[in-house]
């Protein structure tokens, strides 16, 4: 017989499966395997984790349901093409796992956006200046209540990406766009919560430093909205997984794939 501790948790153990599932999105993610490109075999898997064939099957099974994974039956499993349509939930889960991978483009993020903001204040046009006025004019009106959250989002994403434009580095701008779902897994994911007024209130500082060509004023106020962001996200996350420990992405899937999503339902972010 046991006996209850205060501000004490029982240890949960995770499903065999689930386990597979976060070391082959890892190993996904890391550049295993090309986008695109078919995936080693159930057994060869099975074999790398020191797992049985069943537990890789429902791994697999799993990230197939989230879109990060096509299997062509027959033909074996193929990693999804970065264009994928359903790659920002992948983006999400992994943020939600707290996969390194992702964290680690989260903290790339913050640092060239900051280097893009002190840019477009030097180098952006008058053209680029308008658009992204435009822009923040519609991140103004979708920041009201009673309007789509992914109204907002897609202002929010397309400020970013414009400012990117507006710097004149083809590699910071290629690096932005590459990174498009990261993006709006982010923004999607904290403005499902809320905090379109504050996101908002963030970008006009921004734009009043490209506007007076102050690339230092830019580059502070970049940095201010990236870390107040991270931090949201964070907090966004970590409410999450209290949730009974269950990912978002749980609620989303079909009664039929229960037993796959056994794989990646309970974790720890």
């Amino acid at each position: 017989m046991t006996s209850s501790l205060p501000n004490v948790s029982p240890i949960r153990r995770e499903p065999l499966a689930a386990e597979v599932a976060r070391r082959l999105v890892d190993y996904l993610l890391s550049g295993g395997v090309e986008p695109g490109a078919r995936m080693p075999s159930e057994r060869q898997l099975a074999e790398a984790f020191g797992v049985g064939r069943s537990a890789v099957r429902e791994a697999i099974a799993a990230l197939s349901l989230i879109g990060l994974i096509e299997v062509r039956h027959g033909d074996g499993s193929y990693l999804k093409r970065p264009d994928s349509p359903l790659l920002p939930q992948v983006v999400e889960w992994g943020l939600l796992l707290g996969e390194k991978r992702t964290i680690d483009l989260v903290e790339a993020r913050q640092l060239i956006e900051v280097d893009i903001a002190g840019l477009a204040a030097l180098r952006r046009s008058d053209e680029d200046l308008a658009d992204l006025s435009r822009i923040l004019g519609r991140m103004e009106w979708e920041s009201r209540d009673g309007v789509e959250s992914a109204a907002f989002v897609d202002a929010d994403v397309e400020f970013h990406l414009k400012l990117a434009e507006a710097a004149a580095n083809s590699a910071l701008r290629d690096v932005l766009t590459s990174i498009q779902a990261l993006l709006r897994a982010w923004i999607g994911r904290v403005i499902a919560e809320g905090h379109r007024d504050i996101s908002y209130a963030e970008h006009v500082p921004i734009l009043d430093a490209v506007r007076a060509q102050d690339a230092r004023a830019a580059e502070a106020a970049m940095d201010s909205h990236m870390r107040s962001a991270a931090r949201r996200l964070q907090a966004t996350l970590e409410r999450a997984s209290r949730r009974d420990g269950a990912v978002a992405l749980d609620a989303a899937m079909p009664a039929e794939a229960e037993g796959a999503s056994a794989a990646i339902g309970r974790t720890r972010a």
